[in-house]
């Protein structure tokens, strides 16, 4: 997928996502803030009811991308023959998607009405999706392929020799390529913290940057140095934090897997008893 095209495949998917969620509000908003005991006697009650047509139908249908995304995406984690349907990492967008949406049709779908056991499949649902949201920024943090595979220290490492290698073949002034070199080779203090590290990066860009420009290099060639820069910090930050990124990439599995266990578990109690009690597939 190129560039433009994964750019419009995630700019779809979170317009979706967004206007679904604008359109219940405003949809729903009348119903929804009414009191619970008053709402028998709104207007939309019948359709917007957990049992009604629209209630019945985001349960369903969260539900289902719910369950999609979740045995979609460990089944191309765990089996090979589905390599060729799409690189891991979309996979994973798109999961995200789904278990995105999902979770919000089936709020839709208990009219905000939390109870019982299915209150403890909700509270799971919301810590499910919470956590997903900093598991997708522990990921991020750590280099992988295309494909999704995560990269190893010494991948890591060739890939900043050529990035190294791209600004030594830029052929600077010594005393520039000294400056840059210095700059990029600075050790990173570990006790300082994340956002001071970006500081500290951006500083460094608008150092070089201003050396670049007084050099009088064109335009075309400052972007193209500024580029490789910007790998090659990006790279340094990567290999100072892959152990510790990879120790709490860990410990977000030990606690992102039993919510969703929980989650799924007591949805399926929960269809099971439904039907039971005499609930019928109102569609």
């Amino acid at each position: 997928m190129s560039p433009f095209w994964h750019k419009f495949y995630i700019g779809t998917l979170t317009s979706i996502v967004i206007f679904t969620l604008i359109f219940l509000f405003f949809y729903g908003q009348d119903y929804y803030m009414t009191p619970m005991e008053e709402r028998f006697y709104h207007d939309d009650h019948q359709s917007l009811k957990p049992s009604g047509l629209y209630g019945h139908g985001f349960g369903i249908i969260g539900t289902l991308m719910i369950l999609i995304g979740v045995f979609g995406y460990m089944s191309r984690k765990r089996y090979r023959f589905l390599n060729k349907l799409g690189a891991l990492k979309y996979w994973l967008e798109f999961h995200i998607f789904l278990c995105t949406l999902g979770p919000i049709l089936v709020l839709y779908h208990t009219t905000f009405k939390f109870g019982g056991i299915v209150s403890i499949s909700f509270w799971s649902m919301v810590a499910v999706v919470a956590s997903g949201v900093l598991g997708r920024f522990i990921y991020l943090q750590i280099p992988r392929t295309i494909q999704g595979r995560e990269l190893s220290l010494q991948e890591i490492q060739d890939i900043k020799s050529n990035a190294a290698n791209t600004l030594e073949n830029m052929d600077l002034d010594n005393s520039l390529s000294n400056e840059i070199n210095e700059l990029l080779t600075t050790p990173v203090d570990e006790n300082v913290s994340w956002l001071d590290h970006l500081k500290r990066e951006r500083e460094f860009k608008r150092k070089i940057k201003s050396s670049l420009v007084s050099a009088r290099l064109s335009n075309d060639k400052v972007r193209y140095i500024m580029h490789a820069v910007g790998e090659e910090l990006s790279l340094n930050r990567k290999i100072q934090r892959l152990v510790t990124m990879q120790k709490y990439f860990r410990y977000w599995h030990i606690a992102h897997l039993p919510f969703a266990l929980i989650m799924l578990i007591i949805m399926i109690i929960h269809v099971v008893v439904t039907v039971t009690f005499g609930a019928k597939w109102i569609f």
